[in-house]
């Protein structure tokens, strides 16, 4: 795969402590970061209305990256002994030993405080939200080797930005922040998915599990059927919103971009799963947009 310019920034940094913890943080890679933002932010829209609370928003996207970077690194953690034995992960700073577990363990304690002071300015609903965020955050790693369906597992922990972002705005929660939670689960399941097919044969020899196993040939077609769940319960959640034309459009765009990944994702390959895993972070910032402007009323609809 074509090294990207953030890899290269981040390769380029002289100070091997600092480059490998910015690597084992997947700073390199931000695409997992964008995948936690957009339902966040999703949340956040949704929840506020006009006008928007601009410190908020730097809080929420703030967090979303650290909680991004602290599950990597605890996913690194707990599979330090797996990694080394497949082929897209055995170069990750812990599985090579370029990077030792204390080092991470430090690392993964200090983003955690940094989330909890992030957490300590909104209010104390959101703070008890933050707990349970940070528990899923940690411990989804470990689903991997329990339970046969951990994507689903991991949706919940992408999505729970949602519900915390819902919680700080209101201080409560309702309905609607729970049919955008459990869209942005079936998503995120759908999506990690084809992620996992790119692992499928190297987790089937190592007892890993993963919903690419556990689909087995019908994987797309599941993926699929969690595309249309996530959609519909988009709509649902827009609906009582009172969200207009333009994020209707966007659902609609969101839906023909669902159909383009599962197209390339039918070829089977690494390069092709991983094309349209990547593709989520264009369709996520597509749904926000159609979050921040659907109440708008177009004359001409």
């Amino acid at each position: 795969m074509a090294t990207t310019g953030m890899e290269r920034l981040v390769g380029g940094i002289p100070w091997p402590l600092v480059r490998e913890s910015l690597r084992l943080m997947r700073v390199d890679r931000p695409i997992g970061t964008w995948l936690v933002l957009w339902p966040t932010l999703w949340g956040l829209a949704a929840a506020q209305g006009e006008p928007r609370d601009p410190a908020l928003w730097l809080v929420f996207i703030l967090g979303s990256f650290v909680m991004r970077s602290a599950g990597c690194v605890a996913n690194d953690l707990a599979d330090r002994k797996f990694d080394p034995l497949v082929e897209r992960t055995r170069q990750r700073p812990l599985a090579a030993g370029r990077i030792s577990p204390r080092a991470a363990l430090v690392l993964l304690t200090l983003l955690l405080t940094i989330a909890l002071a992030l957490a300590l300015t909104l209010n104390p609903f959101t703070l008890q939200l933050a707990v349970g965020g940070a528990f899923l955050a940690v411990s989804y790693p470990f689903t991997k080797r329990f339970i046969d369906f951990p994507q689903f597992y991991m949706g919940a922990a992408f999505g729970w930005g949602v519900v915390m972002a819902w919680g700080a705005v209101t201080g409560g929660l309702a309905v609607e922040a729970w049919m955008i939670f459990a869209a942005t689960l079936a998503w995120a399941a759908g999506y990690d998915t084809v992620y996992a097919m790119m692992d499928r044969e190297d987790d089937l020899k190592i007892g890993v599990r993963s919903t690419a196993i556990w689909f087995g040939r019908y994987d797309l077609a599941a993926v699929g059927m969690l595309y249309l769940i996530s959609l519909l319960l988009l709509a649902g959640a827009g609906w009582h919103l009172g969200l207009g034309a333009p994020f209707l459009a966007a659902l609609v765009l969101a839906g023909g971009q669902m159909i383009w990944q599962l197209r390339v994702a039918s070829r089977r390959t690494r390069e092709a799963c991983f094309a349209a895993f990547l593709s989520n972070r264009w369709l996520g910032g597509l749904l926000l947009a159609g979050f921040l402007w659907g109440g708008l009323t177009l004359p001409w609809l």
